[in-house]
């Protein structure tokens, strides 16, 4: 989903635009796993109980499921969903929240450094944690950017105005022309 391009300024274009790491959604979805099968096995169990306390317990069961899908499984999903982080030519985007939507927008000119940090986990699923100082007083950090490094390379970039700082081999200058010898 690109970032709408009516909320950009004139000229500016989004270099990157990022969801947080899917592995924020591991958990949930074990959460979601292991409710619908507890909720499928305690079914079977309140079958065989004697009407009209089998219905009952249907109606409990399916309550107490559905509510913790919601809780565990949909929430995080749309937390995770509504939350963005964006690079653009001219500035860092991170936006999140659903009812409370948050936001902060840094001028890539106002940036001092940014680097990235990544644990062995971390680096199994090809994310990390960006840190960037800016002129605040405290670094902002962001988790679970997919793919920190290149992240931390097209933030680098725009804040260098060098897009071909260290991707890009250039080839050696030409020599020049040799003149001849006079003899």
């Amino acid at each position: 989903m690109a970032y709408p391009d009516d909320l950009l300024s004139e000229g500016e274009r989004v270099v990157v635009h990022k969801h947080p790491h899917f592995k924020m959604l591991i958990v949930p979805f074990l959460v979601l796993l292991v409710t619908l099968g507890a909720g499928i096995w305690l079914a079977t169990l309140a079958m065989d109980v004697a009407p009209p306390w089998d219905t009952i317990w249907l109606i409990v069961i399916g309550a107490v499921g559905l509510l913790l899908i919601l809780w565990l499984f949909v929430a995080p999903f749309v937390r995770w969903r509504t939350t963005h982080f964006i690079v653009t030519t001219d500035r860092l985007i991170a936006r999140e929240g659903v009812l409370k939507r948050t936001g902060i927008d840094i001028p890539m000119s106002r940036i001092n450094s940014v680097r990235f940090e990544h644990g062995l986990i971390d680096r199994v699923f090809g994310c990390g944690t960006l840190v960037i100082e800016s002129a605040s007083d405290e670094p902002l950090t962001f988790e679970d950017i997919p793919k920190v490094e290149k992240v931390h390379t097209h933030i680098y970039r725009e804040v260098n105005d060098n897009p071909y700082d260290d991707f890009v081999q250039q080839a050696p200058p030409p020599e020049p022309p040799q003149r001849g010898r006079g003899r």
